[in-house]
């Protein structure tokens, strides 16, 4: 495996046939992803074009068995492809991360048997899924939330209330909608975007991630069968956290791509850059930075793997969240820093939009705030201990 921080322990890192899918995955994003990186930062919408071959390779429901029309993979292979997807554009590696580990996951870990033949087919190979457990007043007290479920005698259910921070909603074709019962507590739906009373609203415009749509959903009366509660009634905190637990795991991967991504710009930089009638990356000033930029990636990318095997393995729930959520937060910090040296790496062009590596360090920025910000991930850790 070529490149720098790219290889990997015999105990932690990927076998054989994950190594193949590495490198398909990474072919894939230099050829398709990173041109279109640049237009779809400025128009903050992923391209059509892209989508549908997202959805081509395979790369939106890679967990998903074969006979659902999904890749048969496995959770470290994902972790693999949102990686490889990252280190050139992290926006387009949450939308993936969004389908596969938020939806698609918790699809094939909480859906019974007639919920994944009706959906994981259409979410590997058409369909485009979000999640909504934000609020305006629940953000990282995600249970505080204000959205009501009301069950009617028939079984079936109608949701009232705003959900914010939704990720992949502009594009998205199914909900995961998170919703309190005075009865149950709180509860799970599989809601179809064209159900009678959602509306999405306009996208929110951020800082950066910004092929992976964001918007607010508003739900006035929507009716859900209760074929469509997930984790059946008052299920909805234990799909919520089971969810949780494989999403940090891929907003960490996430993190850890791009870090290596910014890496990877630096240092191709410092090798074409001249000053003083030499490279820069000849210098020792440049070296170190580079050194030790390589050493925490390396280091953020071999706790990421072994949270990823020791998830795979089962095992306490508890003890999963706290190891997820460490993963996430170093990862965090991790990538913020690589963005923030490889942008000063370049000086004056890493400040442009001419280069990716300022696009990177608006894109880092995100990593201490969704899926738990850093210092409700250290009160899980702390908590855990």
């Amino acid at each position: 495996m070529s490149g720098v921080g790219a290889g990997s322990t015999p105990n932690s890192g990927p076998y054989p046939t994950d190594a193949a899918w590495r490198a398909s995955v990474r072919a894939f994003a230099r050829e398709h992803i990173a041109p279109l990186s640049a237009e779809m930062d400025r128009s903050a919408s992923l391209d059509g074009g892209l989508r549908r071959q997202l959805f081509s390779a395979g790369l939106m429901a890679v967990e998903a068995p074969v006979r659902y029309g999904g890749r048969g993979g496995s959770l470290f292979q994902l972790v693999l492809t949102i990686e490889e997807i990252a280190r050139v554009d992290s926006g387009v590696a949450v939308c993936v991360d969004v389908q596969n580990a938020l939806m698609v996951a918790t699809l094939l870990r909480r859906g019974d048997g007639d919920q994944k033949r009706r959906h994981l087919p259409l979410l590997a190979t058409r369909r485009i899924g979000a999640f909504a457990l934000s609020e305006e007043q629940s953000g990282s007290d995600a249970f505080a939330m204000s959205t009501t479920a009301e069950q009617l005698d028939d079984g079936s259910w109608v949701l009232h209330g705003r959900k914010r921070w939704t990720s992949n909603a502009a594009a998205a074709d199914l909900f995961l909608v998170f919703a309190r019962s005075e009865a149950h507590g709180v509860c799970a739906f599989l809601v179809e975007r064209a159900a009678a009373g959602l509306t999405v609203l306009p996208r929110t415009e951020q800082l950066g991630i910004r092929a992976a749509s964001t918007a607010d959903l508003a739900l006035s009366g929507v009716r859900v069968r209760h074929q469509d509660c997930l984790g059946g009634a008052g299920g909805g905190e234990a799909v919520a956290l089971a969810a949780l637990d494989i999403g940090r795991i891929g907003i960490a991967a996430q993190l850890v791509g791009l870090a290596q991504g910014a890496l990877d710009e630096a240092t191709a930089y410092s090798r074409r850059r001249q000053q003083f009638g030499r490279k820069i990356g000849s210098y020792q000033g440049i070296q170190f930075v580079l050194a030790d930029i390589a050493t925490e990636v390396a280091a953020a990318r071999a706790l990421l793997y072994q949270v990823a095997r020791e998830v795979e393995a089962g095992g306490d729930v508890g003890e999963r969240l706290s190891r997820s959520a460490m993963a996430k937060y170093f990862a965090s910090q991790v990538a913020e820093r690589a963005a923030s040296q490889a942008v000063e790496v370049l000086g004056g062009n890493g400040y442009t939009r001419e280069y990716p590596v300022e696009r990177f360090f608006r894109d880092a920025k995100a990593g201490k705030i969704y899926e738990g910000t850093s210092n409700i991930l250290l009160r899980s850790i702390g908590k855990a201990l």
